[in-house]
């Protein structure tokens, strides 16, 4: 005997979202059976915001419920700088760090020919008006440490270079805590490159 048709619908449904096998679809559909109707409905309520309710700035494209968003609209930012990121989760973990003063540019997504996704895809054409339009000074490229990241940090170096601005890309190598021995040849390529005095 199968699944009752709602529970049926509702392992579907997790199953779309990534990670979600149909193992742990079963389990999180027969959680919410086990939870009150007044947390499935904020629940519910919650999923439906998400798509009604945010926008994308008009101004660095990050996910937001107001325009502009709170880092664009600060003034104690600094204007001059601008880290370019892949998607606005990025955002977040660059902010957790309290490193950085500067605003951002999310593009959502990167160059990834094997996807379909070319520069038109994705916000550059919007990154590089901004950079014409406004007083920036230096551009840090946050694009993820892979394949389509780089190829992505590339192509943003070479488009931006006409406007004689720093360009600079996030260092990458050796985790904190992190043994040598366990670390593969790209890693310690990458850390050997982006190497500084002491």
């Amino acid at each position: 005997m199968g699944y009752p048709e709602p529970i049926s619908r509702l392992i579907e449904q997790f199953m779309k979202l990534p990670s979600i096998g149909p193992k742990t679809a079963s389990r999180l559909a027969y959680h919410v059976l086990k939870m009150e109707k007044s947390s499935v409905d904020e629940f519910a309520t919650a999923l439906h915001d998400v798509k009604t309710q945010l926008v994308e700035c008009s101004i660095c494209c990050n996910i937001t419920d107001i325009d502009p968003c709170p880092i664009c609209a600060d003034r104690s930012r600094l204007d001059s700088a601008l880290c370019v990121v892949q998607e606005s989760r990025d955002v977040a973990a660059m902010e957790r760090t309290h490193e950085y003063s500067g605003k951002y540019h999310v593009l959502h997504g990167s160059i990834s020919p094997m996807e379909g996704i070319g520069p038109n895809d994705i916000r550059i054409r919007e990154l590089v008006q901004r950079v014409a339009d406004t007083e920036v000074e230096e551009i840090i490229i946050a694009t993820n440490p892979n394949v389509e990241g780089e190829a992505t940090a590339m192509y943003i170096s070479k488009l931006l270079k006409p406007f004689s601005i720093r360009i600079s890309r996030l260092a990458h190598g050796l985790p904190v805590g992190g043994d040598l021995e366990y670390a593969d040849e790209v890693t310690l390529a990458k850390a050997l490159e982006g190497r500084r005095n002491l």
